[in-house]
């Protein structure tokens, strides 16, 4: 299975939700995607608490993600 073209269906735009990237057509942000994966959610409890999203949009949020955090440099945290 190929990579998804997450420039396909992830926007960002000022006017929605606070130009937060999310899901086309929705207002669903992609942080609350891979929140959800990270809290222990799988793809189908996401899919039922957001009926609109598709295996792909998911997909395509983790791919943004992935492409976000190998662009950023990131800076340990002092814990």
């Amino acid at each position: 299975m190929g990579r998804v073209r997450w420039q396909d269906r992830i926007v960002i735009a000022p006017d929605l939700h606070h130009g937060d990237p999310c899901v086309k057509g929705t207002r669903i942000p992609v942080a609350v995607i891979v929140g959800s994966l990270a809290d222990g959610m799988v793809w189908n409890e996401i899919r039922q608490a957001f009926p609109q999203l598709t295996n792909e949009d998911i997909q395509a949020a983790l791919a943004y993600a992935a492409d976000v955090v190998h662009r950023d440099i990131l800076v340990p945290l002092p814990g």
